[in-house]
């Protein structure tokens, strides 16, 4: 009962990455689209100031993450990091590249540092989650079982790609959606218009590549691919759709800030599917949550810490997204530091 219980707890941290680290993402992905240095002046603007108070809080929930795979099931955590290093390491490159790139993008003055800086903040930005992506992928593909050592049939295979093609959908649909509506609290009313377009044209990418990489699942990812056409996997993944219509209704409206709740639900009830799909099993078909838990004397201290640290910091970040949603922490200029 206790590794179960774990089991769901991680899941639901993945999810709240996916969300929270996937609207940051996302605004990344944007920044790299937006053209050259006059066109995407104003995209850019946008994303600097939406993204500043919040985006080192995001990777709170990565180190959750961590924690409870290393501590609660130390086989998963071998298992995970020895087969798929590669794609892991990638994405902890694109992490630290893209930190570095939107710190420095800023404070520099010279032209050519600014565009090299935006550069490494926006191509990692599209990396990181493409390569996140491919190791749930490499994960629900079944190739890794306890002893896999790595290579590239690990994770370059159709279901790690395709889950790669949605992770980077997701995040570009997360970021429109909710640059859209930050274009509002900035009285940006240009960029409304033209984040809303994204949100659109993302939303019907993360639909059309969602329903492409259910259809073309390796044979191997067999026991995912029937829990997401059949029972609770399903029933999750049509949930995500229509809240995902629903999103596509409400950021059109005067009632657009609703759209950043139900874009979350899209995206956190993907990841819910992905877990109802595969359940009991941690690595299909190989390797249960049962036999990957760890001792019980530890799980169950690790449940009790889990607690008390989801409720000491969680309502201290809902206080802080929500503060932040409200325009409190929007960042002062260098303008108005110099006033």
């Amino acid at each position: 009962m206790t590794a179960n219980i774990v089991a769901w707890i991680l899941l639901l941290v993945i999810a709240a990455y996916a969300c929270g680290g996937g609207v940051d993402y996302g605004a990344g992905f944007w920044d790299l689209c937006a053209g050259g240095a006059a066109r995407g002046k104003r995209p850019r603007w946008l994303i600097d100031h939406a993204m500043a108070p919040v985006w080192e809080v995001n990777n709170v929930w990565l180190i959750f993450v961590l924690i409870l795979m290393w501590t609660g099931f130390p086989e998963f955590f071998q298992t995970v990091f020895t087969a798929l290093w590669l794609p892991l390491a990638l994405a902890a490159v694109g992490m630290v590249l893209r930190g570095a790139g939107f710190a420095l993008r800023k404070p520099t003055r010279n032209l050519a540092g600014r565009r090299i800086y935006g550069a490494a903040f926006a191509v990692s930005s599209l990396l990181t989650p493409f390569f996140l992506g491919t190791v749930i992928g490499g994960v629900a593909s079944g190739r890794v079982a306890p002893g896999t050592v790595a290579s590239a049939h690990a994770w370059a295979n159709t279901t790690s790609i395709m889950a790669g093609l949605v992770a980077v959908a997701a995040t570009a649909f997360l970021g429109a959606v909710f640059l859209s509506v930050d274009a509002r609290r900035f009285g940006a009313a240009d960029l409304i218009v033209y984040f809303r377009l994204r949100a659109w044209a993302a939303g019907a990418a993360l639909l059309v590549v969602g329903v492409i990489g259910v259809t073309l699942t390796d044979p191997q990812a067999a026991y995912v691919h029937h829990g997401l056409t059949h029972g609770a996997g399903l029933a999750a993944l049509l949930v995500a759709v229509a809240a995902l219509a629903v999103t596509f209704w409400l950021v059109s409206g005067s009632a657009a800030g609703w759209a950043r709740y139900s874009s979350v639900a899209t995206v956190a009830l993907l990841v819910a599917a992905w877990g109802l799909a595969q359940r009991p099993y941690l690595v299909p078909t190989s390797l249960t949550v049962q036999e990957a838990a760890g001792a019980s004397e530890p799980l169950h201290w690790m449940l009790f810490v889990t607690a008390v640290a989801l409720v000491l910091i969680g309502p201290a970040l809902v206080v802080l997204y929500r503060l932040d949603t409200r325009g409190v922490l929007e960042p002062l200029t260098d303008e108005d530091v110099g006033a």
